[in-house]
């Protein structure tokens, strides 16, 4: 059995290092509680970018640019030692972790930011990173657009780990591109919330014959510092619930074990047997015996994508 726990809190907002102090201490806590898998939310350091989606991008360019500086200064470098508290906090507590960051590039124009989510083994090495293909909407101002080099499930002691980030799941060959490679624990951390996205996550467990992990965002308007910049007009009301979270848990198959844990901040905790994904294969395994290669192919192009080669 692998016991996961899901972290439904907020993010010390626009603050990299206060952040990533908090994720130890939450790491730790799960630890303590037995946990073999940590999973944060959608950009959990330093938070999800939420004020895209309410400033007018015609008349507030200059507020919208203030707070970009803001969350590029605190995006995770990948190249420096920004990790190193969260890799050791994972190696000291023998547990995988799944960290979901804005990351800044290291390369090309560095000033790039992506939604990125980690796999982080339980000797605290990075195994994977995965950058969302395509961002939603008006975050497409905020993020660039990722490549299939991570487009991976890796080797955990939990099992076999993957999975997407937020409408990435949406997207059906890219879930077909897990599938293929034996998916067991899919993780989809997301600023998604209500019956449409935990319907989706249901989906997902049946159609992958997988473990689901919906890691939701759970955050208020008081979460928010008051120095953020247009908090008044963007976040005046203190008791709104910028997001309700709904994270979840859902077994192959498509029964929920665990969840949702709505307008509440704390951990979900599930204990899942993971040998019940392969089991459920055998009335349906869409990128095996359920399959058509005859019809259908997939080609997935999972070579670093860059726009310039110097010689």
């Amino acid at each position: 059995m692998v016991k996961v726990a899901v972290i439904q809190q907020s993010p010390v907002f626009l603050d990299k290092e206060k952040t990533i102090k908090k994720a130890v201490n939450l790491i730790k806590d799960a630890a303590s509680s037995g946990a073999n898998l940590v999973v944060f939310p959608e950009t959990f350091i330093p938070g999800y970018p939420d004020w895209i989606w309410r400033l007018r991008p015609q008349n507030d360019q200059q507020l919208s640019e203030e707070i970009h500086a803001q969350l590029l200064a605190n995006s995770v470098n990948l190249s420096a030692d920004d990790m190193n508290p969260i890799c050791s906090s994972a190696k000291k507590h023998n547990v995988t972790v799944v960290c979901n960051i804005n990351e800044r590039d290291s390369e090309n124009s560095q000033t790039t930011i992506y939604n990125t989510k980690l796999i982080i083994g339980s000797d605290g090495k990075i195994l994977n990173r995965h950058r969302k293909l395509m961002p939603t909407n008006p975050e497409r101002m905020v993020h660039g657009f990722g490549d299939a080099s991570g487009l991976k499930v890796v080797d955990t002691d939990c099992g076999k780990v993957g999975g997407l980030i937020c409408w990435e799941n949406y997207m059906p060959m890219a879930r077909y591109a897990l599938y293929a490679q034996g998916v067991e624990i899919y993780v989809a951390p997301t600023w998604d919330s209500g019956e449409s996205w935990i319907s989706s996550m249901r989906h997902i467990a049946k159609e992958g014959a997988c473990w689901v992990i919906g890691s939701g965002s759970a955050i208020r308007a008081s979460d928010i510092p008051d120095n953020f910049p247009g908090k008044d007009t963007l976040y005046p009301d203190p008791d709104e619930w910028v997001n309700v979270g709904d994270s979840v848990v859902v077994a192959p198959g498509g029964d929920i074990v665990a969840g949702p844990l709505t307008k509440e901040q704390g951990i979900l905790y599930a204990d899942i047997d993971v040998s019940q994904s392969s089991a459920a294969h055998r009335k349906l395994d869409v990128a095996g015996h359920y399959s058509r290669p005859d019809i259908f192919k997939l080609h997935i192009d999972t070579s670093p994508q860059s726009p310039v080669k110097l010689d």
